[in-house]
């Protein structure tokens, strides 16, 4: 049976539709409503894409969950089990404003565009595209942003429309699964990066490696010519290695112990919680810090005479920068940097695709297919 979609999505008689799986609210699996709703339109600038295959991220679990609300203190994996038991609503559980709730999740998006408005660029009309999924409203000046499959209806569904700006040509041999594995996890791995300045030779520690950002990072770090130790976890340790680590250690070592004080030049770190403490202790006099996420704990405690004492540098990253997906591209038809696709679903069966996703037994990315 075909469930009716709500408000704003809702399919009026004689009008196209397509499948989509549309979020309700915060809460659990069942704010996931497989349903009809009417397919987009693409406007003047904008480009219309079937999406082919579309990538499942810790921000579509987290958006669900309200988990940027100030409220939530926990790491992503607490929380699904708190909102499984007793949702909540929250006003500020988005990446921006009150996320717009009925609305179509999905940051990943590899497709084929198939409609091109008027002033859009035509050469995309049949080429296969990724995405860029974080949008500068403002310019590359401005860091504000606005990101596909937040704020606005994003690609879990057969059909996404985007800005003809945003949609990028790639020209590879890579399944559409394998493409759809990029744009969030990389793009964010290589903003990291880029910001931070990560020069070759210079030694970077990646946390949370088997991840699809921790994977991507370590892929892209080893690009630049830097040296890569990475922390995940025992069972993990020789596929993280076959990404040409020069260390791996398990996530329970004691890393000051193990690598020396003052070892590290870098630190990217997308797990936070407690083991947060001991990364400033990691790097060297000068050394910088970056992230783009907190899944073991947003809430974190450390000695601040480590950062003013050794001048060490903290970089928040969220808006991607103009060069990063660019630099993707690029990487990808020049076969520098491989996917790792864990899995695929059908699109029906996100809830197991999250699921899967929670229990970190995976190393890279799952993916949907419509």
């Amino acid at each position: 049976m075909t469930a009716t979609a709500p408000g704003r999505l809702a399919a009026a008689n004689g009008e196209p539709t397509m499948k989509a799986i549309v979020t309700l609210g915060n809460g659990g699996y069942d704010r996931l409503l497989h349903c009809d709703v009417l397919r987009p339109v693409p406007g003047p600038d904008e480009v219309l894409i079937r999406v082919l295959a579309a990538g499942v991220n810790n921000t579509e679990i987290n958006t669900r969950l309200g988990w940027y609300s100030s409220s939530v203190r926990t790491g992503t994996e607490d929380a699904a089990a708190a909102e499984q038991a007793a949702p909540t609503q929250k006003a500020d559980g988005g990446w921006n404003a009150a996320t717009p709730f009925p609305f179509i999740q999905g940051t990943d998006c590899c497709g084929v565009v198939i409609e091109a408005g008027r002033a859009a660029d035509r050469q995309l009309l049949g080429r296969r595209v990724l995405v860029r999924a974080c949008m500068r409203p403002d310019g590359f000046s401005s860091h504000e942003t606005i990101w596909m499959g937040s704020d606005f209806d994003g690609a879990f569904a057969e059909f996404v429309k985007v800005p003809a700006s945003e949609a990028f040509a790639v020209n590879c041999d890579w399944s559409d699964a394998e493409l759809a594995t990029i744009p969030c996890a990389y793009g964010t791995a290589e903003n990291m990066l880029h910001r931070a300045a990560l020069r070759a030779g210079e030694r970077v520690l990646v946390t949370g490696a088997s991840g699809g950002v921790g994977s991507a990072a370590i892929q892209l770090a080893r690009h630049r010519g830097a040296r890569v130790v990475a922390v995940t976890s025992h069972d993990k340790a020789e596929a993280v290695r076959q990404l040409g680590c020069e260390t791996v250690l398990d996530r329970s070592a004691d890393l000051p112990a193990v690598l020396g004080e003052g070892s590290i030049d870098l630190v990217v770190d997308n797990v936070a919680g407690p083991h947060f403490g001991v990364m400033p202790k990691l790097l060297r006099r000068g050394g910088r810090y970056v992230s783009s996420g907190a899944i073991g704990g947003p809430i974190v405690s450390f000695d601040i005479r480590d950062v003013y004492l050794k001048d060490l540098t903290l970089i928040g990253c969220t808006a991607w920068d103009e060069p990063v997906f660019p630099n993707l591209v690029s990487c990808i038809e020049a076969g520098a940097i491989r996917p790792l696709l864990a899995g695929t679903f059908p699109l029906a069966r996100i809830a197991d695709a999250q699921r899967e996703f929670l229990r970190k037994q995976h190393v890279g990315n799952f993916v949907l297919i419509p």
